[in-house]
């Protein structure tokens, strides 16, 4: 028992290697977090109306706000590249990470302080379509979440960034997983008794163990806590580096928060369809871009610690590649299967046909910008990487006020749907990811773009050639052949449209010579690695 014990924790906290095997990890991890995350919808979708859930997922954006500020803002911009930095001095590393702990949570509790004691006064102006009875729920179910839930997700993601700066990418990558099943079993078995008290007591359930769960990482890591805020040279670049970020989230939160106010003057239901449609897109995105991003930073860094600049290109354009090869697969899928897609995910009993239809037209359009969503992530974390935080905050700014500019435009003067958010924010993004790429080839200069361009075409020719013969496929059998009022029959119709679809644009990859489809074999292998290793841990192999 002893020896099975220490094999577990032996593989659970294993560094990684490759960046293709930390990407399998956190994919494979997101993909499941992903699956719980959508069930959890489902499930609210099936014991309350889109009027109800308007409520509970309005609920979230105060608190996001700050998470995003704190996390986002100063977590994923300087956290793993400063941590790398000063590894080499234990004590003098120990000291400067428990400083930017400390100070981060320190603003964090100042944050909940504030923003508690604010919210009554302003929920109402960022809400305006909302009755007062609703506003006074949103207002009850944020102070909740920012006393209780975010402390919580704010230490397990420091967690998060200890554990990936050592790449050991497993336990952070359990975490979210963990986050979602209390939400999906108090809503199961408590919301006809307890009503949306029942998925908001599950949250914060949730995040005690999203922190719980990576707690040991501490032990794993060569990081020593200490109860200490010291203002150094190290501290102060730390901050430097990490303000052109926070004021980016700032900006960009206003940004989330404005389609928030024009959503609830649509009428009830408008911000459920938005949120939906939005996070449905986000699936790919989380599971290739993020996980991808999330995986290569440390590698990134140590590119660019050990001045490796000819690895660090080519790194961008096989990653960009790689990318591109399995967003823009997806992106076709979620525009022609959008309506299928969402009755699958979302199609509960209280979830109607009109909340149907437009969430699957809201889901296409922001699907748009999904490839340029998926890179953006990676193109960010390569300028993180070069300790440059304030050219992704000066060409946010931009795109993010052009964002809010559509949005206004298309809600106040044009009086067009909820869809229209989703466009402008894919155009805004797309405009984003392409600023950002090209400085970042005119700084390093001698990337291979015409590699990149030639090798794109033919993604997007095998895509275009995969996406005909499947649409036509899901037409034909779309209540023709089955009934598809039944979700059943719709998980049989996407499950076999989907097999079809990738396996005629993998054949066709091999036709045009695409070389990411050797990829696939790749992380094939790898995943073959993990499973003899864990039969190795439970039969003694």
């Amino acid at each position: 028992m002893d020896r099975l014990l220490t094999r577990t924790r032996q593989f659970i906290f294993a560094k990684q290697t490759s960046m293709i095997s930390s990407t399998l990890i956190i994919s494979a991890m997101f993909i499941v977090a992903r699956a719980f995350g959508f069930l959890r919808y489902r499930v609210l979708a099936g014991y309350f109306v889109k009027e109800q859930l308007d409520v509970f997922y309005a609920a979230f954006r105060m608190p996001d706000l700050v998470f995003e500020i704190l996390i986002t803002g100063a977590l994923t911009t300087s956290f793993i590249p400063f941590y790398m930095k000063y590894r080499h001095n234990k004590e003098l590393h120990s000291e400067q990470i428990s400083s930017i702990i400390n100070a981060i949570t320190l603003s964090l509790v100042i944050f909940i302080i504030i923003f508690t004691l604010l919210l009554p006064h302003v929920m109402f102006l960022i809400t305006p379509g909302f009755s007062k009875e609703k506003n006074d729920q949103i207002i009850y179910f944020s102070q909740i979440l920012l006393i209780s839930q975010l402390p919580f997700l704010t230490l397990g993601n420091f967690l998060t960034g200890i554990s990936q700066a050592h790449k050991m990418f497993l336990v952070p990558a359990i975490a979210p997983i963990l986050y979602n099943i209390p939400i999906i079993i108090m809503t199961f078995f408590f919301a006809p008794t307890l009503g949306l008290s029942a998925p908001l007591i599950g949250v914060v359930l949730g995040a005690f163990l999203f922190f719980m769960i990576q707690l040991p990482i501490l032990f794993w890591s060569d990081f020593s806590y200490l109860v200490v805020i010291k203002r150094t040279k190290e501290l102060v670049d730390f901050f430097k580096m990490t303000i052109p970020r926070i004021f980016t989230v700032i900006v960009s939160q206003i940004d989330a928060t404005i389609d928030l106010s024009l959503a609830s003057l649509l009428g009830a239901g408008s911000y459920t369809v938005f949120y939906l449609g939005q996070h449905l897109q986000l699936l790919p995105v989380s599971v290739i871009g993020i996980a991808f991003s999330q995986a290569s930073l440390p590698y990134l860094s140590e590119m660019q610690k050990e001045n490796n600049m000819d690895g660090f290109r080519k790194v961008i354009v096989e990653s960009v590649l790689n990318l591109f090869f399995f967003s823009i697969p997806i992106t076709s899928l979620l525009i022609f299967a959008r309506t299928p897609i969402v009755r699958l995910f979302f199609g509960a009993e209280k979830f109607d046909w009109d909340a149907t239809r437009l969430t699957a037209l809201t889901l296409s359009y922001f699907a748009l910008s999904l490839p340029f969503h998926t890179i953006y992530y990676f193109i960010t974390r390569c300028f993180y990487a070069l300790f440059d935080s304030r050219t992704p905050f000066y060409v946010s700014l931009i795109t993010i006020f052009i964002n809010t500019i559509l949005s206004l435009t298309f809600i106040l003067v044009y009086h067009l749907p909820v869809w229209s958010l989703a466009v402008s924010f894919s155009t805004a993004m797309i405009m984003n990811t392409i600023i950002l790429f090209f400085i970042l080839h005119a700084r390093l200069q001698k990337l291979d773009l015409h590699g990149l361009f030639v090798e794109t075409s033919k993604i997007i020719g095998a895509t275009i050639l995969s996406s005909l013969p499947v649409y036509y496929f899901i037409k034909l059998f779309d209540n023709l052949i089955l009934d598809t009022s039944r979700t059943i029959n719709v998980f049989f119709l996407m499950s076999l449209a989907a097999v079809l679809y990738f396996l005629l644009y993998l054949f066709l990859s091999w036709i045009f010579n695409i070389r990411q489809v050797y990829l696939i074999g790749r992380m094939i292998m790898k995943a073959k690695e993990y499973q003899k290793k864990v039969l190795e841990i439970y039969t003694g192999i």
